[in-house]
């Protein structure tokens, strides 16, 4: 991880015997230097399993696609409809239970729900009773509620209610015994996750990456809008409206490299290219941003100047998501990228592609377009493009909202908050909106698109149905994927409706 190392072999050697502790009567010591027992004894120790509770997060970057492609912003796209039939899937709304995509990004969540429950659990002592005090003890588990909150909203809001467990890391005595809990009793444990850590984290980090009082305050203030919760939302999240944070002027920088956590990067998910990865067998489980790759030009070549690699042409953005900006929204460039005017307004670069087989739409997604220089190893496997996880721009249309929807609607303050993001947009103070909550709705697709929140944002809403209805989507299924049908099968759990 960028900035944030990880040392995943010895992770993965302690899974090895965590895993078997109970079934296997044996000194670990006979085969391993390092054992359950011997970890988590100085703070280095406690510092390294700290990152690797980060890890997980990287692993999530295909919940971004699926927000997109299961909405009207994007198609799946592809070289045929057998080609990412996950995604062909939920861009039809037929999806199975046993979709792949799904089914990896529960596997994903729960690993990271898995390692911070573990750390968690040993913060006061160690398996052998000794306790390890160090400087920014505290502050470090901060880091780590705001992880396991994370990682149950994403499942919260992919899944519907989830089984929740906070008090140890899953085991084999626990098949067989789980049980989804309602996702109210869910958001309320993220919600004592992301106070107790907004009590404990420092505003900033000498580290980039490393997860702020802001990035909890950010992420609590979702987590309440998410819950219709707006007279809660509105004071948290005007403390990160009126932190350190500022809009970058040209918004196509935002999404360069040189604009990774910049001034207004609320909380990105790091990537690097710095540990090459070469395992096709699990593509989202490197250090790279897999998503970059896939949403790349087919065939995409030209002359050493061009600044674009090519890639598989699936998360097309639809002509419906371009047409929905105005003239002169700065936006519109930066969001979908017209490889046909690309090609004709550079006509020194020689510039190749081919056309998307399946679904084309002629526009491919610019933000994290692949990009020369910024791959190695397998070079699909390894872009180091950052994810922006929550922009400042999105924590101003979250108060926006939560504003005029609170019981004491302040219409002054999000009108104030809608400006700032359309003047950014357009460059001058010409093309403001009287701020609605409609306005705001549409403002979060202008702003947000191919971010991954489309799909998610018009369910919370309760505009689902009559956006999507018309291309297929299902109101059945409320606005939630299927519970993967391994779960149902090992654990017993109880399938979601309309699947």
């Amino acid at each position: 991880m960028k900035n944030i190392k990880n040392s995943i072999g010895l992770i993965t050697i302690l899974s090895i015997f965590w895993g078997c502790s109970d079934v296997v009567d044996f000194d670990p010591h006979d085969e391993y230097q390092v054992t359950e027992v011997d970890y988590l004894q100085s703070e280095a120790d406690y510092q390294a399993m700290a990152v690797s509770c980060y890890s997980p997060t990287q692993w999530l970057n295909q919940v971004i696609v699926v927000g997109d492609v299961a909405s009207d912003n994007a198609v799946a796209g592809g070289e045929n409809a057998s080609d990412v039939v996950a995604f062909q899937q939920i861009d039809d709304y037929k999806i199975l239970t046993n979709n792949s995509t799904l089914q990896d990004l529960w596997l994903s969540a729960y690993e990271g729900v898995n390692r911070t429950n573990y750390l968690i659990g040993y913060k006061d002592a160690n398996m052998l009773g000794n306790t390890v005090d160090f400087e920014g003890k505290e502050a470090l588990f901060g880091e780590i509620h705001f992880l396991r909150a994370f990682y149950y909203f994403n499942l919260v809001k992919m899944f519907g209610d989830v089984v929740l467990f906070t008090d140890h890391k899953l085991g084999l005595s626990d098949f067989g015994t789980l049980q989804r809990s309602p996702k109210a009793e869910v958001y309320a444990q993220m919600e004592r996750d992301l106070i107790q850590a907004i009590s404990v984290l420092p505003t900033s980090q000498a580290q980039q990456g490393r997860i702020t009082k802001y990035a909890a305050q950010a992420l609590l203030g979702k987590v309440y809008i998410y819950q219709d919760k707006f007279d809660e939302a509105v004071p948290v999240l005007k403390n990160v409206v009126d932190g350190p944070f500022s809009l970058v002027a040209n918004f196509d920088d935002i999404f360069l490299l040189s604009g990774e956590n910049g001034p207004e990067s609320v909380y990105e998910v790091q990537y690097s290219n710095g540990q090459p990865y070469y395992n096709w067998g699990g593509i989202t489980r490197g250090q790279g941003n897999f998503a970059v790759q896939q949403g790349g030009v087919r065939g995409f070549n030209g002359t050493s100047e061009m600044p674009y690699n090519s890639g598989w042409s699936t998360n097309l953005p639809t002509q419906d998501l371009a047409a929905a900006y105005e003239d002169g929204d700065q936006r519109k460039d930066a969001t979908t990228f017209d490889v046909e005017a690309y090609a004709t307004n550079n006509p020194n670069l020689n510039v190749t592609y081919q056309v998307a087989p399946f679904k084309n739409t002629g526009l491919y997604n610019k933000k994290y377009l692949p990009r020369k220089g910024q791959t190695s190893g397998q070079p699909e496997l390894n872009y180091e493009n950052n994810q922006r996880t929550i922009r400042y721009s999105d924590v101003l249309l979250m108060a926006a909202e939560a504003n005029l929807r609170s019981s004491s609607a302040n219409q002054a303050l999000a009108q104030i908050y809608l400006d700032r993001v359309r003047d950014r947009a357009f460059g001058d103070e010409d093309h403001r909106v009287t701020a609605t909550v409609q306005a705001i709705w549409n403002e979060r697709r202008l702003e947000l698109g191919m971010e991954g929140d489309r799909f998610f944002d018009l369910v919370r809403t309760g505009q689902a149905a009559d956006v999507l209805g018309p291309l297929g989507y299902n109101a059945a299924t409320q606005g939630v994927f299927p519970i993967p049908q391994r779960e149902i099968d090992i654990s017993g759990l109880t399938q979601n409706a309309g699947y």
